[in-house]
């Protein structure tokens, strides 16, 4: 279940795809298959050999990319994998 997602946090994260950007979104989530994970970073882009570049240097695979037929296909990073690219890449303020 997702939820704490502001509508316009989520345009821009639409925008920022559109327009050919590594995108970042951090929204609060909650799945049992999951326990302990209590927020999801979303990591979209409309270039998907881009996406899975930039992925392929954290050892995601292209086979995870989550492909949407809206167009706003992405990643989605959990838990100490989230948190080490989130620093990694200097987004400190999507940790929460």
């Amino acid at each position: 279940m997702a939820f704490g997602i502001k509508k316009k946090d989520l345009i821009e994260w639409k925008q920022k795809i559109d327009n050919g950007e590594i995108a970042f979104l951090t929204h609060y989530w909650l799945d049992d298959r999951f326990p302990g994970c209590k927020t999801v970073t979303k990591v979209g882009c409309a270039n998907l050999e881009k996406l899975a570049a930039w992925g392929q240097k954290y050892g995601l695979k292209k086979e995870w990319i989550d492909h949407r037929k809206n167009g706003y296909s992405h990643f989605d990073l959990l838990g100490e994998k989230q948190i080490e690219i989130l620093k990694m890449e200097g987004l400190h303020e999507y940790i929460w």
